[in-house]
């Protein structure tokens, strides 16, 4: 017997997602609270203080250097050229299509070399983004499963998900930098207090656990954002089984892994890499999902 689902709304889906990733983020501000208190306990409110303006301070010009040029970063990275548009007329007919109906601009379009079918967009808004479309999804996707596919990019490019992802990966950044100096300051701090010396033990114990608790938290970020661009394509082009039909493409393909930067791995369509720890849903689920829709 064929199950049944039970349908969704696509605007309820990108509400709820979106509620979500807000909710994750709470999750790690509020380890940097919890953190930042037992910090304070253990030593002084002063060096707290100080060590929060250090961990701001780098985390921050890191980001932001990244920030602004991640479509250049990215693009660089997997060696994407610019479309042709002599070349490439449908693949820009579909991209203008869909901006027009979303009233969104139109991003700069660029190319790379890959057998599997996969894409990102990049960027740090609408007026200043790209989306890059490997040259398998291109041989591979027709009309509708392509279009299916930009979209989800267009998405993510509308959702300003590359500012929230970008929120959440200084946050995270904080959390390590508070974790190693806190635990290299132990070398230089003692204290003869017990109570003082419980903090220790609970900030040695932060220390150790929250960076890798709020990584999981972030990519947690990242698999919403994904379901959540599945939702708001599906908005735009009011055709679920394109989309579908892209998603089962890319699960039935056995192609080499291509060779990419694991940084730049978060932004793609479909997770370039194999594996746990996946910064992307189960094709399956997303899938499941927009059958219902």
């Amino acid at each position: 017997m064929a199950k049944e689902f039970s349908r969704v709304d696509f605007r309820d889906e990108i509400s709820k997602n979106k509620w979500k990733s807000f909710f994750l983020m709470f999750i790690i501000f509020g380890v940097i609270v919890l953190f930042g208190y037992v910090i304070s306990m253990a030593f002084e409110p002063g060096y707290f203080f100080i060590i929060m303006i250090i961990s701001i301070v780098f985390s921050i010009s890191y980001i932001l250097i990244s920030y602004y040029n991640s479509d250049k970063i990215a693009l660089v990275s997997v060696l994407a050229k610019k479309a042709s548009r002599e070349k490439y007329q449908q693949l820009y007919n579909s991209v203008e299509g869909l901006t027009l109906a979303s009233g969104m601009p139109m991003p700069k379009i660029y190319i790379m070399e890959s057998e599997q079918i996969n894409a990102f967009a990049s960027g740090r808004n609408p007026e200043n983004s790209v989306i890059c479309v490997t040259t398998g999804a291109l041989d591979n996707l027709n009309k509708y499963e392509l279009e299916g596919v930009l979209s989800h990019e267009l998405s993510h490019i509308a959702n300003y998900d590359i500012r929230y992802i970008t929120l959440a990966a200084v946050m995270v950044g904080m959390i390590s930098i508070m974790s190693q100096i806190f635990l290299r300051s132990l070398w230089f701090k003692s204290s003869n207090n017990r109570n003082k010396g419980i903090f220790v033990l609970i900030g040695i114990i932060l220390a150790v656990l929250a960076p890798i608790a709020v990584y999981f938290v972030q990519m947690a970020i990242s698999r919403k954002r994904e379901f959540a661009a599945d939702a708001s394509a599906v908005k735009f082009t009011r055709y679920p089984p394109g989309l579908v039909g892209a998603l089962e493409k890319i699960q039935k393909e056995n192609i080499p892994e291509k060779k990419v930067s694991k940084a730049v791995a978060p932004l793609f369509f479909a997770n370039p890499f194999k594996g746990i720890g996946s910064t992307h849903p189960p094709l399956e689920k997303r899938i499941e999902l927009l059958k219902r829709m």
